[in-house]
């Protein structure tokens, strides 16, 4: 199975942190957690699971996180794929993905999600590729219910699922995600909730108090 990582943000919620603290807007993907950029510890996480390849989509701030890709001599290791407008909507970044390569199975996962642990990414996996019919199957990090699930209420990235299904719902929509997984659901599309190997893996970073929450609770470690 291979890797589609997000990385197109505005990254909007963070700057309007930095500038009501009067500082430099730093973009999330490069604040620090033990001396490593959020963005290198999601892309360490994937290479350390059994995905095989990685492709991550570019949009705004793309010259900045593809320097930071750079500095890590990770352009060698994984492919990188622009919008192109970057004024759009996740659905769409992901379409940038997929458009070539539908005909195979994804772990989807947002940039900055860097407590996603390798072995949650195997539980997703093997949840997919075990299921009664892993066409129409999305194995998912669970918020709520885990197991087989009747509701997609709160659920976004990571998970698993057949690049064409995932394709087919999202080329003409430009939106974020949970509309476009509760539409699929409705269609009975099949939902698996795998359970989180830890509360932080739940917790997003969106803004600069998420940022020092993770950060504190993994460095106290």
């Amino acid at each position: 199975m291979d890797a589609i990582i997000t990385a197109a943000g505005k990254n909007s919620r963070m700057i309007n942190d930095f500038k009501r603290m009067d500082k430099t807007p730093v973009h999330k993907l490069k604040l620090k957690i033990e001396d490593k950029e959020i963005l290198i510890h999601t892309i360490d996480h994937i290479l350390e699971s059994d995905i095989e390849n990685i492709t991550i989509v570019l949009g705004n701030f793309r010259d900045e996180i593809y320097g930071l890709l750079e500095d890590y001599g990770l352009t060698k290791k994984i492919s990188v794929k622009y919008n192109k407008d970057n004024d759009v909507g996740l659905s769409q970044t992901i379409t940038t993905a997929l458009e070539g390569c539908k005909n195979s199975y994804y772990l989807f996962a947002a940039a900055d999600q860097p407590t996603v642990t390798a072995n949650t990414i195997n539980n997703m996996i093997e949840k997919l590729e075990s299921s009664p019919n892993p066409d129409n199957t999305i194995s998912i990090l669970a918020r709520r219910k885990t197991g087989w699930l009747d509701s997609a209420e709160g659920l976004g990235m990571p998970f698993c699922c057949y690049g064409d299904l995932l394709y087919g719902y999202l080329k003409d929509e430009n939106d974020n995600l949970n509309p476009i997984l509760r539409k699929m659901i409705k269609d009975n599309v099949e939902f698996y909730g795998v359970k989180a190997e830890n509360d932080l893996e739940l917790l997003n970073i969106n803004c600069y108090s998420e940022y020092l929450k993770i950060k504190e609770e993994i460095e106290e470690t």
